[in-house]
């Protein structure tokens, strides 16, 4: 019987899974591995700064947005997102992430985004695509990022 390896991308995201097992709000258990060379730099979950209470102990504050079609989103301002902790893990420790590849579970936000982009990372491989991220694709495509999807699947939160 034969191993069936999985592709380079298929590893890094079941790294992204077990990263995202130390996340500490329900509403984005997101994990981020940034790879270079197939080595890793950095990782990320989400989670709140460092030393401040996390939703799973105190709760969420949540933050209703309404965009110009009149949609309302909510977001949890309590937590870092994974991919702001990774690329701030890799500036702490003197890591260059210029021309890496960022892989997480869950498509970029645009805020996330601005700062892959200015981060240098020419790559980014999402598991699953995120509902309000089309400003976030539009932005890798303008600034030459490129972008891989690994299923057609979308992440909806509850009560988004």
């Amino acid at each position: 019987m034969t191993n069936q390896r999985p592709s380079w991308d298929e590893y890094f995201i079941k790294i992204c899974q077990a990263v995202r097992e130390r996340a500490t709000c329900d509403r984005g258990r997101n994990g981020v591995v940034i790879v270079k060379d197939k080595q890793i730099l950095t990782t990320g979950y989400v989670g709140s700064p460092a030393g401040q209470p996390h939703c799973d102990e105190i709760g969420h504050i949540i933050k209703e947005t309404k965009h110009q079609d009149g949609k309302i989103t909510k977001h949890c301002l309590r937590t870092t997102h994974a991919e702001i902790n990774a690329i701030t893990q890799a500036a702490k420790k003197g890591i260059s992430i210029d021309g890496a590849t960022l892989f997480t579970l869950l498509e970029p936000c645009l805020h996330c985004a601005k700062a892959i982009t200015n981060s240098g990372i020419k790559r980014v491989v999402c598991e699953k695509e995120y509902h309000d991220a089309s400003e976030a694709r539009e932005l890798f495509q303008k600034a030459g990022v490129e972008q891989v999807h690994l299923t057609n699947e979308t992440m909806k939160y509850e009560n988004q």
